[in-house]
């Protein structure tokens, strides 16, 4: 049975889901979004996310997220290099040991973050992408990125290595780099932001771009869409509960209507072509929906 929607970023492992995680998966699956693409961001967390994903049987990305790269040592790089040989080592039946390893990932450059902008920081992030890049390209796995003003210096490091593609998750560049990423392979992930009526550079892309270059992602339990989102002078008044304020994988179907309505198409066609993109850039997908 073919899946109705994949979310190709979502980070279940993240503590805001610990009391009700199962549930939360459950709703998504009601919803019919049958996979959650689950990107690890520290090397700590490696296992807990590999139990997870094996408990509930969905896909998920390792690596270490810029934004914890502060804290990260060269240690963690033998460590993500020591989980990728074991889940790809094939056992004696001619298996993967763990087929659900889909990528690396989250993996990236934030020039946004002060802290991160600092010299020694910027190459610190620098060089544990650079070695990201370098492990993804000798497993021959795709990459999942986060991009956040740092698409031209992502894009450098892409073509000094031979990567399978990938997704820029939560892209918000301007044409001309998403054709850039495009053209390495690479597909663009739109989620909650999409749904805001002043992000008209986000829009503008969507319905720029050719469907077949677009993957729908949720980044649960943040980004959430419009209709979930609570201000910061709401939020502080303490009447907001966590998951009232907190994105859902379930909410994928609600943002592709709003994608489907500003490139005026069904949502049928959305769901098809997002699927399908999805399972082209990330092909262990594929192993995962025909067993």
């Amino acid at each position: 049975m073919m899946v109705q929607w994949i979310d190709s970023h979502c980070h279940l492992d993240a503590p805001e889901f610990l009391a009700d995680r199962s549930e939360v998966l459950k709703r998504a699956q009601e919803a019919g979004v049958q996979w959650c693409v689950m990107p690890a961001v520290q090397a700590k967390d490696f296992a807990a996310l590999q139990d997870m994903a094996k408990s509930f049987v969905q896909p998920y990305a390792l690596g270490i997220h810029p934004l914890f790269v502060p804290q990260a040592q060269a240690e963690d790089l033998l460590h993500l290099e020591d989980c990728i040989q074991k889940a790809l080592s094939v056992s004696d039946a001619g298996n993967i040991t763990d087929p659900r390893l889909v990528a690396v990932g989250e993996i990236g450059l934030d020039f946004f973050v002060p802290n991160l902008c600092e010299p020694e920081m910027r190459k610190k992030q620098l060089f544990f992408y650079h070695a990201q890049l370098k492990l993804a390209e000798k497993y021959k796995l795709p990459v999942i990125l986060h991009v956040r003003k740092s698409a031209d210096q992502l894009l450098s490091g892409l073509r000094r290595f031979q990567i399978r593609g990938g997704i820029a998750h939560a892209f918000n560049g301007s044409l001309q780099q998403a054709k850039a990423f495009i053209d390495l392979g690479f597909v663009l992930g739109f989620g909650g932001t999409l749904t805001f009526d002043r992000a008209l550079q986000i829009r503008r892309l969507a319905t720029q771009l050719s469907l077949s270059n677009i993957v729908l992602e949720t980044d649960a339990p943040d980004i959430p869409p419009h209709w979930l989102y609570r201000t910061q002078s709401e939020r502080q008044l303490g009447a907001i509960q966590i998951s009232q304020n907190r994105n859902e994988p379930c909410q994928l179907p609600k943002i592709a209507e709003v994608l489907a309505q500003l490139r005026n198409e069904s949502l049928s066609e959305i769901a098809q072509a997002t699927v399908q993109n999805t399972l082209r850039v990330l092909p262990q997908l594929q192993s995962l929906q025909t067993a």
